[in-house]
This record gives structure tokens, C-alpha cells and sequence, in this order.
């Protein structure tokens, strides 16, 4: 949900053509698990790179960040990982055993991480290892692609496999930084020349959709609910899912400093579920970003995300609002 790789030439091309072929900083607010800061991230071009959730600042910092990590220490370690024979039930499997996983992935998984907080000697390598465990999960997860729901038949069987993330050399990401705070608040700590923006545009929040993923993340073994077994997440709702996000998103574009700003922002306005129209208006938008500087609109067709049983708008259209800043 929200994932941009299939944008990202559409992307880069628009960001390159306004900015040059050289940018000294990119700043990616609402990163997400990074697919555009990784797409900008060069030896030249310092990334800062932020986002709310932990099970998205882990492979920020896997990928993004210098790892001072012994690689062949953290190779053996996924081997140990996958070595793991689950027999009794745990945290995890006691919760999402049978449903969003079989039961033996479940015990594995659970397993699994309470072994890499024993087994990590440092945070980074924590970082890295869990973010292993998360990608390795997704594949075999019994879903459509988030975890609001689990599929009613169990189709993912193949049992859970860690793979060694691919890490960039420090000559790529000795200059970025990553934070993991709520974007308002991030904003007023950066300064760069391209803010890449990238809110939630409708009520569908990302933390209900991996509510699953940041319960392994945390690892707090929180207490769960509902048919989902979702875990609190009141404290990291994001206030652009709400009626009032264009007053939010105003006080965060008031409080940018960079050169270019970017905004993505898609043109979903009469969904047949009330719950996807977008939460800011394309006057709200206009109004906000021209009190900032001159501003272009730059669209392609995209096939908006779905949730198994929806049927896509074929008309649907993802925007890039391009704001100089003045």
C-alpha cells in the first residue's frame, strides 16, 4: 500500500528534469520502507530519510546508513536463524498461527525473534536481522498484500526462509541520516534542497495495515484484539487520514526548508468506498503550495491500490505537485 516502485521513473525523471543531474539532499519524509530514497541514494546526494513506524525505520537504517556489522558474523547468524526447530507455542504463533501464517511458520517465527535480541551485539545488527525476518515473512504471509484481513484458505505453505539483506558500501551512505518521527515534527529538524512528500492520502492507515510487522518490530509482546490480533496503535495514527489533514499538511509545508518540494498525491476523489477518497482537496493543495512558491502539476496513470476484492479505476491518475520554492 502507498509503495512507489513502479513510479519511480516517472519520478525521477520529473525530479532530475527541475533539479539537475546533481543534488546535494533529499529529504524523504514519509518514507515508508525507502524505495525512493533508495532510488536518489548515490555517493553525491546526502539522504535524509524519515518515517513513524519502526517496522519502516529498520530497513531504513539496514539499507540507508553505514552498518558497522560484520557481515559474515550476521551470515552465520541468518543460517543459525533458519536452523531454528520450533516446538512449542509462543507469542506469535499463539496469535497469528493458522490464520495470517500456518501454524509451524508461526512457532518459527516467534522463535526466531526472540532469538535475534539474544543473539545481536549491537543495535545495527538487530536492525538488520529483524528486517530479514520481516521481508522473509511478507513472502509467505496468507494475504493481499497488507494485514488487515488473512486470506479464509490457507494458499502459503512454504516455509519461512531469512535471506542476508543486500547492504550498500559506506562510499553510498556515509552522509545520510534516519529519523523516525511523526513528519511535522521531522521537518522542522531538516534543511535540503529536494523534500520529497509522500502523505497517507486517504483514511486507510498504514499502522492497521502492517499492524502485524510492527508487533515484531517493537517485539513488546503487547496484548492484541479482534479478529486480526491488532495491537494499540492509537499513538501512531497518522493525522493525514483525518478530516483535518490539509490544516496539518499546511503547517508542514510553512515549516519546510528546501529548495523543491515535491508532493505525491494521487486523484481519488469518489471511490465507491468512502474510506479511500483522498483527505485534501486539489484546492487545498494549490492554495497551501503556492503560498510557498510557483507550482506545476506533473500526472501518469497508475492502477490504484486495491484490497483483493476492489476492482481497480482504470482512470485513475498519480500526481507529482512540484512546488519552487520562492
Amino acid at each position: 500500500m502507498g509503495n512507489k516502485n513502479k513510479l519511480l521513473p516517472f519520478i525521477k525523471k520529473i525530479i532530475y528534469e527541475n533539479c539537475g543531474d546533481v543534488i546535494d539532499s533529499f529529504c524523504d519524509l514519509f518514507a515508508g520502507t525507502g524505495s525512493v530514497s533508495q532510488a536518489f541514494n548515490n555517493k553525491h546526494t546526502k539522504i535524509i530519510s524519515n518515517d513513524q513506524l519502526i517496522s519502516n525505520y529498520f530497513p531504513l537504517c539496514t539499507f540507508l546508513l553505514n552498518n558497522d556489522s560484520d557481515i559474515t558474523n550476521v551470515q552465520e547468524k541468518i543460517k543459525y536463524l533458519n536452523s531454528l526447530k520450533p516446538k512449542a507455542n509462543n507469542y506469535f504463533s499463539l496469535r497469528y498461527g493458522g490464520t495470517f501464517y500456518t501454524l509451524d511458520n508461526a512457532k518459527k517465527i516467534g522463535l526466531i525473534r526472540n532469538a535475534i535480541d539474544k543473539i545481536s551485539d549491537s543495535h545495527s545488527e538487530k536492525q538488520i536481522l529483524v528486517t530479514s525476518l520481516m521481508y522473509a515473512m511478507d513472502k509467505i504471509a496468507n494475504t493481499v498484500g497488507h494485514y488487515d484481513a488473512y486470506r479464509k484458505s490457507m494458499n502459503y505453505t512454504k516455509p519461512i526462509k531469512l535471506r542476508l539483506p543486500k547492504l550498500e558500501k559506506k562510499v553510498i551512505n556515509h552522509n545520510n541520516v534516519i529519523l523516525n518521527e511523526d513528519a511535522n515534527t521531522a521537518v522542522k529538524k531538516v534543511k535540503s534542497d529536494v523534500l520529497y512528500l509522500d502523505p497517507p492520502y486517504n483514511s486507510r492507515h498504514y499502522c492497521d495495515a502492517y499492524h502485524l510487522l510492527e508487533n515484531v518490530a517493537i517485539w513488546k509482546k503487547l496484548p492484541t484484539f479482534g479478529k486480526a490480533e491488532k495491537i494499540d496503535r492509537k499513538h501512531i495514527k497518522s493525522r493525514y487520514c483525518f478530516k483535518d489533514a490539509s490544516i496539518v499538511f499546511e503547517e508542514l509545508i510553512m515549516n519546510a526548508k528546501a529548495k523543491h518540494i515535491f508532493l505525491s498525491y494521487n486523484s481519488t476523489r469518489n471511490s465507491r468506498h468512502g474510506r479511500s477518497n483522498s483527505k485534501i482537496s486539489d484546492y487545498a493543495i494549490k492554495k497551501i503550495l503556492t503560498k510557498k512558491g510557483k507550482l506545476r502539476i506533473f500526472e501518469t496513470s497508475h492502477p490504484e491500490f486495491t484490497t483483493g476484492k476492489s476492482v481497480s479505476n482504470s482512470e485513475h491518475v498519480e500526481r507529482l505537485f512540484y512546488c519552487k520554492v520562492m
